[in-house]
């Protein structure tokens, strides 16, 4: 029987790189047990979405999408609902989606605060809350949630990123063993500094002088961090409440 995976923010960067590894894998495998069916979100980007979509579907695999923004627990209830009505209960979850604010913290809005926490610590606990009756239920699952340095160290006018990573990866520890005993792990990655869209703000001095603190002396590649996330999902389930750093010895 094929394994459901449910991807959000995956439209582009990690959220896709993580789908199209997960495609491959499925198409070069030969045993149904470790196929794959995909299940693909973002919040507006329903073009580039749909682009993943038929990539993966190039493949021979097959691929679904929901487009809308699941900080919203009704969003996120009909996504799942859809997924289920679709593919039927979820084996694994990525939670990839989030965004970023770079600025002062005194610069910061409240609103601007709500949001940043919303996105990058809400769609994580409404996913979870959505996915683990599934996981339960078959008393086995993956829960992986895409984190960030900064969560484990903070960085300077990044504070509420940092706080809502922060947030992740203590909720990533607190889930694990709560659910261990169900054979659930719940693991996250910290991704360093990945060559995404959302590090595109840097010029080109800032860029070298991050690239100068790496001991790799590179940016990661989302593929890199796509084959992580596979490795965690394909682990034994002893295997939970870590947070795996990815970022070339940087941190």
């Amino acid at each position: 029987m094929c394994l459901n995976i449910i991807i959000t923010g995956a439209s582009r960067g990690i959220g896709r790189a993580v789908a199209l590894e997960f495609a491959q894998r499925s198409a070069k495998a030969e045993d149904n047990k470790d196929k794959y069916n995909i299940f693909i979100n973002c919040a507006k980007n329903e073009a580039m979405l749909r682009e993943v979509k038929q990539a993966v579907n190039d493949m021979g695999v097959r691929c679904e999408m929901f487009t809308g923004d699941i900080s919203d627990y009704n969003t996120a209830m009909r996504m799942f609902d859809e997924a289920h009505r679709l593919f039927g209960p979820v084996d694994i979850l990525v939670n990839n989606a989030g965004i970023s604010m770079i600025g002062l913290f005194q610069d910061l809005s409240r609103d601007d605060w709500e949001r940043i926490m919303n996105v990058n610590v809400g769609s994580v606990y409404n996913c979870c809350h959505f996915a683990i009756p599934d996981m339960l239920s078959k008393k086995q699952g993956r829960i992986i949630n895409i984190s960030s340095v900064w969560g484990n160290t903070g960085a300077s006018c990044e504070a509420a990123y940092s706080a809502s990573k922060g947030a992740v990866n203590s909720l990533t520890k607190a889930l694990a063993k709560e659910l261990a005993p169900s054979g659930i792990s719940v693991n996250a990655v910290a991704c360093g500094a990945i060559d995404t869209d959302m590090n595109t703000f840097l010029s080109e001095e800032e860029l070298n002088l991050i690239l100068e603190e790496i001991p790799a002396g590179r940016m990661g590649l989302p593929s890199e961090a796509a084959r992580t996330v596979f490795q965690l999902a394909e682990s034994p389930s002893y295997l939970t409440g870590q947070i795996l750093t990815l970022d070339g010895g940087w941190t």
